[in-house]
């Protein structure tokens, strides 16, 4: 199955998903300039390992019902203190807020250019 949209939409719709599931400092960044691997970043913060869980199961189950992408694997969801959505173009990444702090990617990847979520709260969907 082919997903709907391009990676850019799909980023933007993850990162609305952490939003709307009361993820803080919600980024997306655009890799596509600077690797091959991915595209873009999603990265969010949330405040336990329940709301880690809900951003994670909420944003994977929105891109396969909406946009019909489908996950390649995911990874920290047990411990959840870092989960990993991998989605092949996006990668999405939920933090508490100690690994946030700690891994810091957007300093790692601070060449990637920034992307504006939509202010109006309207879901790309």
């Amino acid at each position: 199955m082919r997903a709907l949209g391009n990676a850019r939409e799909r980023a933007i719709a993850a990162a609305q998903v952490a939003q709307e599931t009361r993820g803080t400092n919600v980024q997306v960044l655009d890799l596509s300039a600077l690797t091959q691997v991915f595209d873009y970043f999603v990265i969010a913060t949330g405040t336990s390992r329940r709301q880690l869980h809900a951003m994670a199961d909420e944003i994977s189950q929105v891109l396969k019902k909406d946009l019909q992408d489908v996950r390649r694997g995911m990874e920290g969801y047990d411990e959840g203190r870092w989960i990993v959505i991998d989605f092949g173009d996006v990668v999405v990444h939920l933090f508490d807020s100690d690994a946030r702090e700690y891994w810091d990617l957007e300093q790692l990847w601070s060449d990637a250019r920034r992307i504006a979520l939509p202010a109006d709260g309207v879901a790309v969907r």
